[in-house]
């Protein structure tokens, strides 16, 4: 019997929840050009077929990956704004992004899709996610910060670089433009 208060997976739950790691980290890595379902699948542990029954096809997947990644992204800045240590829009951009910053460290791989959605974008139904996805979180961050439209656009700008550098891995290189780059 379920403990009360937790919530029950079904299977195609569960192996939605499955697909969607697995499904970030090939993504992260191929992109989505560079993705098969096959690997998906086959990292997921389940069949093509399968796959198929949960996402009706690998842009489907994709885009309820964009998705699943601005959920993501969208629960971290709650967190971060409702900690921080004053009601100042700069406190509340500075709180929710160390918070970004610390999700980016921990989980390079949400970074790496939303840059390879950002490269896919073209696609139609990827750049209307990517739109959206967008949509939210400026209007999120505007709400919880009252920040000014010139804040948000440095918080966002400062956002994307610090992806592009994880993405180079930056941080691990010793020279000047990596040096100014992130400040280190």
């Amino acid at each position: 019997m379920a403990s009360m208060g937790k919530r029950q997976l079904s299977t195609a739950d569960e192996r939605r929840e499955t697909v969607m790691q697995t499904a970030m980290h090939a993504f992260a890595a191929c992109g989505y050009y560079g993705t098969t379902t096959t690997q998906v699948a086959d990292a997921a542990g389940i069949s093509q077929a399968y796959l198929y029954r949960l996402f009706p096809n690998k842009e489907a997947l994709f885009v309820e990956l964009i998705r699943h990644c601005a959920w993501l992204m969208r629960e971290r800045m709650s967190d971060a704004a409702s900690s921080a240590t004053g009601t100042d829009p700069v406190d509340v951009l500075v709180a929710m992004g160390s918070a970004f910053r610390k999700m980016v460290v921990e989980d390079r791989s949400m970074v790496m899709v939303l840059l390879q959605a950002n490269g896919a974008a073209s696609e139609p139904a990827i750049g209307a996610a990517m739109r959206d996805c967008y949509a939210k979180q400026v209007e999120y961050v505007r709400a919880a910060s009252c920040a000014s439209d010139e804040q948000i656009r440095v918080f966002f700008a400062e956002g994307m670089l610090a992806n592009v550098l994880v993405a180079l891995d930056a941080y691990a290189v010793d020279a000047p433009w990596a040096r100014t780059l992130t400040g280190q």
